[in-house]
């Protein structure tokens, strides 16, 4: 059968091919990063990833082979390139390179070089972490979805980065919902892939105990029997605590445990009843308010309970954090409060870790090296500061991934207001609360509560797009940052999260790109 075209349409049809085909650009200034470096130095040409391209590392540095190997995992899934990954100690001439630099290089400890020529991709930083960084930016040139035939070309250029805060987090409360091993995950991934490098546990609360402790094992059988709504609730064995927190190094991100008290302890109430002052164990709760509950602070069983379990997850915890809770204890006597408090934090440090609360534990003596959550209120934050702590700035008006984005939302609440995406993403740590400057502030936290997500489809559609807004506040520097301009490449971000099954509210707020 003769071609029903002829030459001169199938000529046609080539030329027409050709012209639609999308040509890689050579200005690496154009790839839409989140966040946004520090320094973008064009070069103009362009570096092409072949089957045969090696990735390598610097045999001696330990914990690069496990960046480099991420990285090659990361091209196979998007491109089903298999690449190699070597150890060297020489500088290849092609290829990917990863090298730790000395102390006397100009970068920060978690900053990086991103150097692409022509041959070689060369990522040099002062620590493990700063590489890992670099690959997330260098994975950023390459779209999620490419075809077969697709070549992997990178622009060339140089770039030079660093954060503007060092503590740079989101919180999952896995107590009001039970999110399981592999969700925590996938929530675990989302960070990494905006150079975030703190997931804050919230794994106990009136609802549920999420956590094994060995020493009292009625915690996990009756306290995470339940959650929210009635459901199965659940909780992690130690070995699964120890496989999240090992997944989450690999990815450079710390581990922060919180265990809530005084208030928001219902569930270990209910599973033992020697914690309570009437010694009657409570009913399991599986409803949304708050501030019913406390430990007796006049027990002495009280601080040998806490004292077991900070022992336990201090042993299992590698990071320097434990997070004591101490929000919203509205049934805790003030003095009684801060007895339990100055009580609580000596037991922290005993077994190696510093003390982080919510902005209320302010009203106790704080101890060396504390750190106070604001959340919402300014005179506890500054109190605080004046008593010598630090502070994270998790402001519920604009940081909290749980508030709707407007009154249409489905999913949400809004007793700290809406928060959109650019509500989300226009202010600056520094100069919100006065009296809390950026040399009190060791960074930033979007707290993500669960009263009312089941799901990660619905975790998802509550976390983007703002999450990438919040790393950015806590990476780029605030003169760097402009609402106007961060929208045009967070649209280019949308159809990322799509490749990626990532289920997010588009914003009318933000041009998304079709």
């Amino acid at each position: 059968m003769k071609n029903k075209f002829g030459f001169a349409g199938i000529l046609a049809l080539v030329i027409f091919q050709i012209g639609c085909t999308q040509q890689p650009s050579t200005d690496l200034s154009e790839t839409a990063f989140i966040p946004k470096p520090v320094s973008i130095d064009v070069t103009g040409n362009s570096f092409e990833l072949k089957e045969s391209s090696v990735i390598y590392y610097e045999e001696s540095v330990e914990g690069l082979q496990t960046v480099a190997e991420y990285l090659a995992l990361e091209i196979k899934r998007t491109s089903g390139v298999n690449l190699k990954v070597e150890s060297t100690n020489a500088t290849p001439k092609k290829g990917v390179y990863f090298t730790v630099v000395n102390e006397d290089s100009k970068l920060d400890t978690e900053g990086y070089e991103l150097n692409i020529g022509k041959k070689l991709i060369a990522i040099k930083a002062k620590t493990v972490a700063g590489c890992f960084y670099g690959v997330q930016t260098l994975l950023q040139i390459i779209p999620e979805k490419l075809h077969a035939e697709d070549p992997i070309e990178f622009a060339t250029g140089i770039i030079r980065d660093f954060p503007e805060f060092g503590y740079r987090g989101a919180m999952l409360d896995v107590s009001r919902h039970f999110f399981n091993v592999e969700e925590v995950k996938q929530f675990i991934d989302f960070l990494a892939m905006y150079k975030m490098n703190i997931l804050h546990l919230h794994l106990s609360d009136d609802q549920g105990w999420r956590i094994e402790i060995k020493s009292w094992p009625k915690l996990t059988e009756i306290g995470g029997s339940t959650e929210v709504g009635g459901g199965t609730g659940g909780f992690y064995t130690q070995e699964q605590y120890t496989e999240l927190v090992k997944y989450a190094q690999e990815r450079q991100i710390t581990i922060i445990p919180e265990i809530d008290m005084p208030g928001h302890t219902n569930a270990a109430l209910a599973s033992y009843a020697e914690l309570n002052c009437d010694g009657k164990a409570r009913e399991l709760y599986t409803g949304t308010e708050v501030g019913f509950s406390t430990f007796c602070t006049d027990k002495e069983i009280t601080y040998q309970f806490i004292d077991d379990v900070i022992r336990e997850l201090a042993a299992l915890t590698p990071g320097p954090y434990i997070h004591i809770g101490g929000d919203e204890s509205h049934v805790t006597a003030h003095d009684d409060y801060v007895y339990f408090v100055n009580r609580v934090q000596p037991i922290v440090l005993k077994y190696g870790k510093k003390v982080i609360g919510w902005d209320e534990i302010a009203n106790a003596e704080l101890v060396d090296d504390a750190t106070v959550q604001f959340w919402a209120d300014v005179e506890n934050t500054t109190t605080g500061v004046e008593k010598g702590a630090r502070v994270i700035m998790s402001p519920a008006a604009r940081a909290y991934l749980d508030m709707q984005y407007d009154s249409t939302t489905h999913l949400g609440l809004h007793w700290a207001g809406y928060i959109e995406v650019d509500h989300g993403y226009t202010w600056n740590p520094a100069t919100l609360v006065p009296g809390v400057t950026k040399e009190n502030i060791i960074g930033v936290e979007a707290p993500l509560w669960s009263e009312t997500v089941t799901n990660m489809d619905e975790v998802e559609f509550l976390v983007f797009p703002r999450l990438p807004g919040y790393a950015e506040i806590g990476w780029t520097a605030p003169e760097k940052r402009d609402w106007n301009e961060y929208k045009m490449r967070l649209a280019k971000h949308g159809k990322r999260f799509e490749d990626l099954g990532i289920n997010f509210y588009k914003s009318k707020r933000v041009p998304w790109e079709e």
